[in-house]
């Protein structure tokens, strides 16, 4: 008797789970890289749920371009920020439908060594900004927009050094 050897089709979640797994961070939990990731590999796409408006208990959630936002799903959920990122996000164009504005997607943007933490630039709106830990050197000190830095008040603002009796 032979034995017929079947192909399986592997689906984006187990190919993503071969390259990425969850570990913990000085941030709380992170996407790690399994293996040697090179330069423009699109990792997949950042699946969750489209929600008409940010829901009041997640920080997760990503806007998307209709002016809706995603609530991602592990494991992606968990790609933390860098001043100086690994990754990037980017909408997938299709010739025929163009940009798919509810679907994201994430790419290497340069090679990512086995056990490497896998960024992002959050490129949050200073008025959202919150205070930096990712430890790169071109650290911004801030997650925030490059472009919207100035916006930040400096640790000698007046309005910052305040303090209440």
């Amino acid at each position: 008797m032979t034995h017929q050897h079947t192909p399986v089709l592997e689906t984006a979640r187990s190919r993503l789970l071969r390259l990425v797994r969850l570990g913990q961070t000085h941030v709380g939990t992170g996407v790690f890289a399994r293996r040697k990731l090179k330069s423009g590999i699109v990792l997949g796409q950042i699946e969750g749920t489209v929600l008409d408006e940010h829901p009041a208990d997640s920080s997760y959630c990503m806007e998307l371009q209709g002016g809706k936002v995603l609530e991602p799903a592990p494991p992606l959920r968990f790609v933390n920020h860098s001043c100086d990122p690994n990754c990037e996000i980017f909408y997938w164009f299709d010739e025929d439908l163009g940009t798919q504005d509810d679907l994201l997607w994430l790419q290497t943007i340069r090679c990512i060594e086995p056990g490497d933490e896998l960024s992002i630039d959050y490129c949050w709106p200073a008025d959202a900004a919150i205070p930096c830990r990712c430890g790169a050197s071109n650290c911004r000190a801030w997650i925030v927009d490059p472009d919207e830095l100035h916006l930040i008040p400096s640790p000698a603002d007046p309005m910052l050094s305040k303090r209440t009796h």
